[in-house]
């Protein structure tokens, strides 16, 4: 932590929400330093209206607002999407393949305007600050990080309220609607506020990108996607750039209510969080990807890349980005990448991405093959040897067991006995019922 009265000049990552927003004077009152403000431009669209202003009418003396939405796409959100990395099952990361990208320009623009701290908006409860710091570290080591949540007053959304008011700091959070947001091109999310309750159900206002599945058309939409080496570069035969793609694609989810997640996901930090995402076009691309490779990959990687998926999509998620295992694992995914080209063919229909077809010139699939007509390539009696040997361990095991009994299984506990004990016999279960 900054000691206070050690910073001279602090560079913020500011969003322009309710957290950032009072950041800006309370760095001025508490440390008396001169705040620069930094903004990526990742999607927010509307929400970065008028925010160089405000930044500077909240008392920074300068605010970056910089286009990094193709970067974020191909060098954070395309390579974790071929790498099939979903944390917890549902969880599309929009979040946290952000923060590094975010926190590799703050430490840029640092060191550009001669700084000597960084400060970010994460509260000492979330993923955020991890992410953050572990790249501020990583990058540059001697920048003082500051981290007010860690630090204030403020004890909450109402606390903070109150902060901005005091000092006319213009924000979109309100004490009737106090979800804490995150929004870029690839998801809108929300938690906080009623969403704190597992039970309750997130309100409809809540969701500002997506149609409910009810509400969405009556007629299914079909849409064709082109891959090429696993980068997504065609919506029905229209070449696009990732942004255009990307945009296009959450036009088409949200108006089908494609993409909504509601998560308790386990926070690195130790505790349980619920956080309700939309995620339209990330939902289509993942779901095309994934048909992809079925199509194109050998059994073998492609249930050795369901593995790196899972710690890809936890590395992402804990903020370990800037890593030596985290590259090692992208030349691993990249070398997977050469044979996925292809085209996907999708249905969606009120909140549903259904698979209809897939092709690829690398395709691995061979009809005269799996066929049930006849065929000159498999020989069906050759299944009969193939059991043979691969059932050998089994038979091996049951002669064992027929001719040791005693010496193969232990005698069974009684339906009383310790959780250290054998299992019950089958027996004792029927008695049970």
């Amino acid at each position: 932590m900054a000691v206070k009265g050690s910073v001279k000049k602090a560079v913020l990552a500011y969003s322009g929400g309710l957290d950032t927003s009072v950041i800006v004077p309370w760095l001025k009152n508490n440390y008396g330093c001169e705040v620069i403000c930094f903004c990526a431009n990742l999607g927010q669209e509307e929400e970065l209206d008028g925010l160089e202003d405000k930044a500077i009418a909240s008392g920074a003396s300068r605010c970056y607002v910089e286009d990094l939405r193709a970067e974020f796409l191909t060098d954070y959100v395309f390579p974790t999407m071929q790498a099939g990395a979903i944390y917890e099952r549902n969880y599309l990361l929009g979040t946290s393949f952000a923060r590094p990208l975010i926190a590799k320009r703050l430490v840029e623009i640092a060191q550009q305007e001669g700084a000597d701290a960084v400060a970010h908006g994460a509260t000492g409860k979330g993923n955020d600050q991890v992410r953050f710091e572990l790249t501020v570290m990583a990058l540059n080591p001697k920048l003082k990080i500051i981290a007010p949540w860690r630090e204030w007053d403020i004890r909450g959304r109402a606390d903070a309220l109150d902060y901005a008011a005091e000092y006319n700091v213009p924000v979109k959070a309100t004490a009737e609607r106090i979800y804490s947001q995150d929004r870029n091109l690839w998801h809108l999310s929300n938690e906080g506020g009623p969403l704190e309750d597992p039970w309750t159900e997130p309100p409809a206002d809540m969701f500002e990108w997506s149609n409910a599945p009810e509400d969405a058309p009556d007629d299914p939409a079909y849409v064709e996607l082109y891959f090429r080496r696993g980068l997504p570069e065609r919506i029905n035969g229209v070449a696009m750039g990732p942004v255009e793609l990307v945009q296009d694609l959450n036009a088409l989810g949200c108006e089908h209510g494609i993409g909504r997640v509601d998560l308790v996901e386990n926070r690195l930090v130790g505790m349980k969080s619920r956080g309700v995402y939309e995620t339209p076009g990330g939902t289509i691309l993942y779901t095309a990807h994934a048909a992809l490779e079925q199509l194109c990959l050998d059994k073998d990687t492609l249930h050795w890349k369901q593995q790196v998926g899972l710690r890809y999509a936890e590395l992402v998620y804990n903020g370990l980005w800037f890593t030596p295992l985290r590259q090692a694992l992208d030349a691993f995914v990249q070398e997977t990448e050469k044979s996925i080209s292809g085209t996907v063919r999708l249905k969606l229909y009120k909140g549903h991405v259904m698979l209809v077809g897939r092709r690829s010139p690398h395709s691995l699939y061979r009809e005269d093959y799996v066929t049930f007509d006849e065929d000159d390539v498999y020989n069906q009696a050759d299944a009969e040897g193939f059991i043979r040997l691969f059932g050998l361990p089994l038979k091996v095991a049951a002669m064992l067991r027929a001719e040791h009994p005693s010496d193969a299984f232990p005698a069974p506990f009684d339906e009383g006995a310790g959780a250290t004990g054998p299992a019950m016999t089958n027996v004792n279960w029927r008695k049970r019922d």
